[in-house]
């Protein structure tokens, strides 16, 4: 049954013959042969695993690359020896004299397979000259010289570029974005722009500066780009927002600093002096851009300071207001938003600068953002990154469903807000379920999964010898910052010192109800909360100013509050021991009323 689903003839065709294999075998069913984890030569910090994988059409094999984003199906232990996949997308190419494809995206349609290889596949042979060809990557990614006679690029093939095209050579390589690291040389890539920030300064002691950046974009991936002072000069003007363009080193890869980018890719470039840009005459062969969109009800799930892409139906839109920066003192132009989908739940949006003054869109527009900071600020918020894009009313699957959704039932519907979760009860439709502690400790929540629970709770401790620490000031960083004895605390991550810090909450408070006492571990926000509304750096002020009785009255205040807690339960290790951690995603006061009425719906469910 399983050599009947194989499309024979695949590969061949794949490598010496494109045209056929388009129409003939668009979405080929191979068998896997063999998976071998790839041991970087200088493997880099955060970078992701690497997986060979041999697949045969029956008549031939071939070697492959799982592009990182397909990692996915080794790491879920669906791809196993003898399996049955389906490639839909990949990419050919060749490397001195042998053809490799890389898989950007797989199914495994039989896990079972067969425990032996399936005929007696041989491999493929190459029966035409592509051209000159170079090894890239780490030695396993193999790029296509263009010619005069190459096609213009289709979804499965390494895009096609005209020689003498004024870029660095006549043959120029194409690379695909996901293929880039510090080990590849003599590259170029084809990509779109899908944001471009505007020219930012800064100042310090040792030196001034500019730089922008832009979000790059291919059939493969995404990476971040960036230029500093003569380069920003250089190429800000050049570089346009939906463009595609040549891309040609030198020009430097490294290690991404996630803290300022929104893309999955663990490398970013540098443009430098001699890297040659140059728009493409075909503008068409580019996708305009990619989503991995997160539901708002998921967003519960999601870790604070992570980014996510969310759409949406637009219900309300705020006024323009304006905030003062605490580390720079710069006011920040900002507009509140809020989006519902069809899991029936809302999230309040914030938009920044150019963008909140620009926004135009009526409520019942269908948005779309790429780049959303989640925060947990009375449960979960988002705000659109600096380097995140927006569109309005895009033409795509998800946005035309949501459009049907709401103006068929979803304009009456009534939605659950994260922020309100914890007092709601069962009303909203969330997931998470009202526990009391006893039940915590006998379900035993966090040994072996990520558990999520409401908790209503007294606060009847809290540990005051380190209930805050010294964070920097900068916005979008809470890193810890060293006192440097000289009157400045420096932040090695944002590589600037501040005259003081910015103290934030890391509090562990003891709580109870009527079952037991559980400690819980609670970071800025819900430290607001629990302390009714106190910063940190306000209560470090007294203990500065040796006022105890005052800070000692701050803390008494918070004991025996009344808080609805969301938890989540993670298994961490200390030391040499593992115990479960709890740590407070959000807290709101208690709704007495919604209490009242959930008990009263309980009562009544009882006595049925």
């Amino acid at each position: 049954m399983a050599a009947q689903q194989i499309t024979r003839g695949a590969i061949d065709a794949i490598f010496n013959d494109p045209e056929r294999a388009n129409s003939e075998f668009p979405v080929p069913i191979l068998q896997c042969l063999q998976i071998k984890t790839l041991e970087a030569k200088a493997p880099a910090a955060g970078a992701s695993e690497r997986y060979r994988v041999v697949l045969s059409d029956i008549h031939n094999y071939v070697q492959c690359m799982l592009a990182t984003q397909a990692n996915h199906v080794v790491h879920d232990g669906k791809l196993l020896r003898g399996c049955i996949v389906r490639l839909k997308q990949y990419q050919a190419n060749s490397v001195k004299g042998k053809n490799i494809l890389i898989i950007l995206d797989l199914e495994v349609i039989d896990s079972l397979g067969q425990p032996d290889k399936i005929g007696e596949p041989v491999n493929v042979e190459i029966k035409q000259n592509n051209g000159n060809t170079m090894i890239g990557g780490a030695g396993f990614y193999g790029v296509k010289t263009e010619t005069q006679e190459s096609k213009p690029a289709v979804q499965k093939q390494v895009a096609s570029r005209p020689s003498g095209g004024g870029g660095p050579s006549g043959n120029s390589t194409i690379y695909p974005i996901e293929a880039l690291s510090p080990y590849a040389h003599k590259w170029t890539i084809k990509a779109r722009v899908t944001s471009k920030s505007d020219i930012r300064t800064w100042h310090k002691a040792s030196s001034d500066g500019k730089l922008f950046s832009v979000n790059l974009l291919d059939e493969s991936g995404e990476i971040k780009a960036t230029g500093f002072n003569d380069q920003c000069d250089q190429y800000y003007e050049m570089l346009q927002e939906g463009s595609v363009y040549y891309i040609s080193s030198p020009c430097r890869v490294s290690l991404a600093k996630k803290q300022f980018t929104n893309l999955p890719n663990d490398y970013e470039l540098v443009f430098e002096r001699d890297t040659v840009i140059e728009k493409a005459e075909d503008q068409s062969a580019v996708p305009q851009v990619r989503f991995n969109f997160c539901n708002i009800q998921e967003l519960q799930d999601v870790e604070k300071d992570a980014t996510v892409d969310i759409i949406g139906v637009l219900k309300e839109v705020g006024e323009i207001s304006q905030i003062v920066s605490k580390s720079t003192g710069k006011p920040y132009d900002k507009r509140e938003l809020t989006l519902v989908d069809d899991t029936n739940f809302s999230v309040r949006a914030t938009i920044w600068g150019k963008t909140a003054n620009s926004f135009d869109a009526k409520p019942e527009s269908v948005v779309a953002f790429k780049g959303m900071r989640v925060g947990d600020f009375g449960g979960r918020s988002l705000s659109l990154l600096s380097s995140g894009t927006m569109a309005v009313d895009p033409d795509i699957p998800e946005a035309h469903t949501l459009k049907g959704w709401y103006d068929a039932s979803g304009r009456n519907d009534n939605f659950a807000t994260h922020s309100g979760m914890a007092s709601m009860g069962g009303a909203t439709g969330r997931t998470d379920q009202v526990k009391h502690i006893s039940q915590v400790r006998d379900e035993n929540l966090g040994m072996e999964d990520v558990d999520y629970f409401t908790l209503k709770a007294t606060i009847v401790y809290i540990k005051q010898d380190t209930f805050s620490y010294p964070a920097c000031r900068n916005e979008g960083c809470s890193k810890k910052v060293t006192d440097m004895q000289d009157g400045t605390w420096r932040c090695e991550k944002c590589d600037v010192s501040h005259p003081r810090p910015e103290y934030r909450y890391i509090m562990t408070v003891s709580v109870a109800d009527h079952t037991g006492q559980l400690y819980l571990s609670c970071f800025d926000d819900v430290g607001r909360i629990v302390m009714g509304g106190k910063s940190a750096d306000e209560l470090m002020e007294l203990r500065a100013n040796d006022e105890d009785a005052r800070l000692t009255a701050e803390f008494e205040a918070a004991n025996c509050r009344k808080l609805s807690f969301r938890v989540r339960a993670k298994m961490d290790t200390f030391g040499d021991t593992q115990r479960i951690r709890y740590q407070v995603m959000g807290a709101t006061p208690l709704d007495y009323k919604s209490e009242a009425a959930r008990l009263s719906e309980l009562i009544k469910e009882m006595s049925v």
